[in-house]
């Protein structure tokens, strides 16, 4: 069976990242645990460079200014998700497009949204209080939430409702009267003017304040008065309890394990709330670090507790990016990257493309009967795939013994695609499986390994059908 030590390793990088091969696995077993979580919250103090992407833009340069094709740049986040060497970068990335999700549907300019999540990728893991300022300076936001129309004597409260319930401190801990307040002291925050389209084709906007927009009245706000401005307003957000918990219970369902959706969290309490309360304490006592919040996090009892393994939907962008980096496909450019980026949609997570200020619903609610069926048919079709260098890797490691039990066959497979353990009724319907197969050895005569090979690529299948695969 499974090690417990590589097991654990395997759900670390799992949620700090898109999984590991059990090579990568191992590697980092010699490192520890503790070690490791520092590489993948601190990798600039270890020496891990952010990933090159001359060679993807010279082979593919709509990846690098997209314009109006969002096909364009979900291709350029894909390949970003499958070679980056910072991998909880690009998860913090992700995860924050969940939560201040803003969509090209609206913008219709696909520059502006790889800006956006730029800036989440150079600051998701900074101060929580600067990446909200830094967030109603951006010009994708502004547009999306109307601020643009946020004017002095006719304010709109697109923005400023969406602050105080979806960005920071949730339904329930506001009223109605400091959401108006709220939206006056952003007044005046707009994007500046841009050149037209053609003959260049888009251009980014740029953040612009007009003063002379802004209401400078006196306003009254979470128990607050005085003559705020959108900065003000956001310091007094961010110091505030409902604050902590709510970004403490995001971390938690993004990172430990499934929780309800956003709308519920006012009526169902937190599937482990010492566990939210301890993320919080770290989230103020750090001065709102991310970083700090998420060492402390991945360290922590409750996250390397067995309950919590495979208590999560992988999310559509997990499954693709994870699997592709367990065959090693599109480790380097080559025709088709766009079409997986894509992908994602089809299982219903369009990347820059959320369904609204919401974002997805996930957990279950990523297993729809249609996006189940196009997910297993994706990770099947890739694992199965002997020709692929991360599946030939597996059947080299296997091809060490001469034959196999049906059980040492099935639990080989499930640890060498990254440490899998599969439940008991999972494993037995393996194993009969198996057993159907006849003997499963490896063979000396070319024939005879091309059929072990077969037999191999289709375990791995059956695997990547599993509840256990398809949750993280």
């Amino acid at each position: 069976m499974v090690d417990k030590d590589i097991e654990l390793m395997a759900h670390l990088m799992r949620r700090a990242g898109f999984g590991a091969p059990i090579m990568e696995l191992e590697a980092r077993l010699v490192k520890g645990h503790e070690a490791t979580v520092d590489e993948l919250v601190y990798p600039e103090e270890h020496g891990i460079p952010p990933i090159d992407e001359s060679i993807i833009f010279r082979h593919n340069p709509g990846f690098e200014i997209p314009g109006g094709l969002p096909h364009n740049g979900q291709g350029h986040w894909m390949y970003r998700l499958i070679n980056t060497p910072r991998p909880l970068e690009e998860k913090m990335a992700l995860f924050w497009h969940q939560i201040f999700a803003t969509g090209h549907s609206k913008l219709d300019n696909c520059n502006q949204m790889q800006a956006q999540i730029s800036m989440f990728r150079q600051h998701g893991m900074g101060n929580y209080r600067d990446l909200l300022l830094r967030l109603a300076k951006d010009p994708a936001m502004i547009f999306w939430l109307d601020n643009n129309d946020n004017h002095k004597d006719t304010p709109n409260e697109n923005w400023g409702r969406e602050l105080l319930e979806l960005f920071s401190m949730g339904q329930g801990n506001y009223t109605e009267q400091d959401v108006k307040e709220c939206s006056r002291a952003f007044t005046g925050w707009t994007i500046a003017p841009k050149l037209p389209r053609m003959p260049y084709l888009r251009h980014l906007w740029e953040f612009e304040y007009r003063p002379e927009d802004h209401d400078d009245g006196e306003k009254q706000f979470l128990g607050h008065r005085g003559r705020f401005n959108g900065e003000d307003i956001i310091d007094i957000v961010v110091r505030q309890p409902a604050t902590a918990r709510f970004m403490a219970r995001h971390l938690y369902n993004f990172f430990v394990a499934d929780e309800v959706q956003v709308p519920s969290w006012l009526d169902k309490a937190p599937r482990d709330p010492m566990a939210i309360n301890r993320i919080a304490a770290t989230f103020v006592d750090s001065g709102y670090d991310i970083r700090s919040t998420l060492s402390m996090l991945f360290k922590a009892d409750f996250f390397k507790d067995p309950s919590v393994r495979f208590a999560k939907v992988k999310s559509p962008a997990e499954v693709i990016a994870g699997t592709m980096r367990l065959v090693r496909d599109h480790q380097s450019p080559k025709p088709g990257i766009g079409l997986i980026g894509m992908e994602t949609a089809y299982q219903g997570q369009s990347l820059l493309d959320p369904p609204s200020v919401e974002g997805w619903h996930t957990g279950h609610e990523w297993l729809d009967t249609g996006a189940l069926v196009r997910r297993i048919n994706f990770v099947a079709d890739r694992v199965g795939d002997v020709s692929l260098e991360g599946v030939n890797d597996i059947i080299q490691r296997l091809s060490v013994k001469d034959s196999f039990t049906a059980e040492e066959f099935v639990d080989g497979c499930a640890h060498l695609m990254g440490a899998v353990h599969v439940h008991d009724d999972t494993r037995r319907q393996l194993i009969a499986h198996t057993e159907v197969g006849g003997a499963v050895k490896r063979g000396v005569s070319e024939e005879e390994r091309t059929a072990f090979a077969r037999r191999v690529g289709e375990m791995l299948r059956l695997i990547a059908s599993s509840p256990e695969y398809q949750f993280g």
